[in-house]
């Protein structure tokens, strides 16, 4: 080309969630069935969303209204019924005009760095979801800034790593929160949420929390909204229904500002996010339109109360499956369906091995095999396809000095949700054992 095409900063952007696949489907070309557990499609793992829902759906296609445009910030009813339900609450209080629509989460997240300034910082928590830290690095042209979950506390925030980063470095304008966490499945005590809030007000932070998995909780456990406990700091709650309905083809979040006249530039960014949307004229309107009559339909808290319960209990199969194993770190998930193993990184070598009875098989983690600096915990993920056909994600993808791999609960069939695990953990256990 007769000049550059990419901006700096352009290649942080990856999605190893996805990026695995191109692998998997590799083996799956041999002729093998693969086990997916890189990504959570609720789906794909034979989730069934509920009849009365489909009707929702169905009657809604009916009405001609499904197929214009909507509002630019979205669908007024709804915004006026999601911000019913986070007023609700007691915190923070809004109004329909304070929500903003998009073609999912990603593209909120990819919206919002993408209007920063390239040296204003949000730093965000590591192990990192993809979409975040790929996003805020690209923005700002340089790998992302982030703080420590501690696998030694139940995956909780390092908040003295996190103070000190924000004192020193006056570039962070802004504190990402994934809460429940994803890829971890921790749920955030109120107590560690007002520490984050704390150190917002110490050094004029704006927050951002991720809120996707705020009602997929179990266990005895709830989530606590950053609108409960932000107080009149500025702040954006990222939301959206792929996870909870479940719908994730419909491709539809939005962002809650709050308290947005409390600064200046905060107000302008949010100004700028709607202006931008203005220019695409709107987002999808379908699901905009099916989410009051689903959320208030009689059938859906007990829909919700029922899934969550399932989670729990696919939580409980894990630990009891994994949770023994020695060599590495295992937290029991509260929220969300993902779970983050860690090795103890002593006892990973670059030696290790699984048994790989096809040839064709062994050519093809041979030729993945190839780079001398791969991580080690991305070692065991793609002998672990190539022995057990199982597709997790390394955590070292997740931007983390932590060697692990993520997993999800989201199989329906107990059957085949148990000998997924089971398989894993003998994985696991003859990896570590193993020594070429």
């Amino acid at each position: 080309m007769r000049q550059l095409l990419l901006r700096p900063g352009a290649e942080e952007l990856n999605y190893e969630i996805r990026g695995i696949v191109k692998k998997a489907r590799q083996i799956e070309a041999l002729g093998y069935p693969m086990t997916w557990e890189n990504i959570g499609d609720p789906i794909q793992k034979h989730n069934h969303v509920p009849d009365w829902m489909k009707v929702i759906i169905a009657d809604l296609l009916k009405e001609d209204k499904t197929y214009g445009y909507a509002d630019s910030k979205g669908v007024l009813e709804t915004r006026k019924f999601l911000a019913n339900l986070n007023n609700e609450k007691g915190g923070s209080q809004i109004t329909a005009e304070d929500i903003l629509f998009f073609n999912g989460l990603g593209d909120a997240i990819a919206k919002l760095y993408q209007f920063l300034i390239p040296t204003a910082r949000i730093i965000g928590p590591s192990p990192a979801y993809s979409t975040h830290s790929s996003a805020e690095a690209a923005h700002a042209n340089t790998a992302p800034i982030t703080y420590k979950l501690d696998p030694d506390n139940q995956w909780l925030p390092d908040m003295e790593d996190l103070y000190m980063k924000v004192k020193y470095n006056p570039s962070i304008v802004g504190i990402l929160i994934i809460n429940p966490d994803n890829p971890t499945g921790m749920v955030y005590p109120k107590e560690v949420l007002e520490g984050f809030v704390k150190i917002a007000d110490e050094f004029s932070l704006l927050l951002i929390a991720d809120e996707i998995y705020q009602n997929i909780t179990y266990n005895g456990i709830k989530a606590v909204a950053l609108a409960e406990v932000i107080g009149s700091r500025p702040a954006i709650s990222l939301k959206g229904i792929s996870k909870e309905f479940p719908w994730p083809g419909a491709r539809c979040g939005w962002m809650e500002f709050y308290n947005r006249e409390s600064s200046k530039e905060f107000a302008k960014l949010c100004q700028t996010l709607e202006n931008a949307k203005m220019i695409e004229v709107c987002s999808t309107i379908l699901p905009q339109l099916a989410i009051p009559r689903i959320m208030s339909h009689p059938e859906y808290h007990a829909y919700r109360e029922q899934a969550n319960a399932q989670i729990g209990k696919r939580s409980d199969w894990m630990r009891e499956i994994l949770g023994e194993i020695e060599g590495i770190k295992f937290n029991p998930t509260q929220g969300a369906f993902y779970n983050t193993i860690v090795f103890d990184e002593k006892l990973l070598t670059p030696n290790q091995t699984l048994p790989i009875e096809d040839e064709r098989l062994q050519q093809l983690l041979d030729s993945w095999l190839s780079d001398p600096e791969m991580p080690l915990d991305k070692r065991f993920v793609y002998y672990l396809l190539a022995s057990e056909r199982i597709c997790v994600v390394p955590i070292s993808s997740f931007c983390s000095d932590l060697r692990g791999f993520r997993v999800t609960l989201l199989e329906e069939n107990e059957a085949v949700f148990k000998n997924t695990f089971e398989r894993l953990g003998r994985a696991i256990r003859q990896y570590l054992k193993s020594e070429v």
